[in-house]
């Protein structure tokens, strides 16, 4: 039996995966400027963000909603090589 579609556009993605994301796109001083918790100020880790943000709703509305704006770049955020020296451009 097929699940239907969540119109949800956050169904499926975990806050790990939202928080981590945010901090490779912003990195913690960025994130704690945009959304000021003493978790992503004061000795920030992911795991002390996720502890926060579960128990404080506000926050997470927050965290979720900068994801939801940004998902676009975080998610065609990629390394691209460097250019070949060989090659002449």
């Amino acid at each position: 039996m097929k699940q239907p579609n969540s119109k949800d556009p956050l169904h499926g993605v975990t806050l790990e995966t939202i928080v981590k994301a945010l901090v490779d796109h912003y990195g913690w001083r960025e994130l704690g400027r945009m959304i000021h918790i003493r978790c992503f100020n004061l000795d920030p880790s992911v795991s002390s963000s996720l502890k926060f943000l579960r128990k404080t709703p506000w926050a997470r509305t927050k965290v979720e909603q900068l994801y939801l704006g940004t998902r676009p770049a975080v998610e065609t955020q990629t390394e691209t090589p460097p250019p070949d020296p060989g090659i002449a451009g």
